[in-house]
């Protein structure tokens, strides 16, 4: 688990560098607008192709720390035991969901790929985000897949 711990700070190290690179972009951008009139071309299109890797970066992390939205209205009151193995098929659930994101992920890096698709501005090609973007869709799959197959919360054993 010690390995899944470290990529998974690694993606999200890596999703906040990326992040505040865009934020230095975009406020560049907007002073450059604000006082010569001139602005970056394609900024809207490198933000956006930051922020989709960084979601997908932050997503092993947050697993791994069993930080998404929980809506535990209906199981407040259940016995620890129940909302434990609640939570075991939530996030074998997961893991479902995130190997076929991975899987259809690949798929359209390999489509971006062979069709050259890019984006409109700056020409970006597609296919580098999605294939950015397949790792760390895996590593949340295999993430969740452990902590669906633990009875301890794999979140104890994080640093």
């Amino acid at each position: 688990m010690k390995l899944l711990s470290f990529l998974a700070q690694a993606c999200a190290v890596l999703a906040g560098l990326l992040l505040t690179a865009i934020t230095l972009v975009t406020c560049l951008s907007l002073i450059g607008r604000n006082t010569t009139g001139q602005t970056l071309v394609g900024d809207y299109e490198l933000t956006a192709v930051a922020a989709g890797a960084a979601v997908a970066l932050f997503m092993p992390w947050c697993q791994l720390k069993r930080e998404h939205i929980i809506v535990d209205f209906f199981t407040a009151r259940l016995p620890a035991s129940a909302n434990a193995w609640l939570d075991r098929f939530g996030a074998l659930v997961l893991a479902i969901v995130m190997a076929l994101l991975t899987w259809r992920t690949g798929v359209g890096a390999l489509s971006a790929h062979s069709s050259q698709t890019t984006t409109m501005m700056l020409g970006f090609p597609e296919w580098i985000v999605y294939t950015a973007m397949v790792p760390p869709l895996a590593l949340t799959a295999v993430i969740a897949l452990v902590q669906s197959l633990s009875s301890a919360t794999v979140q104890e054993s994080a640093p």
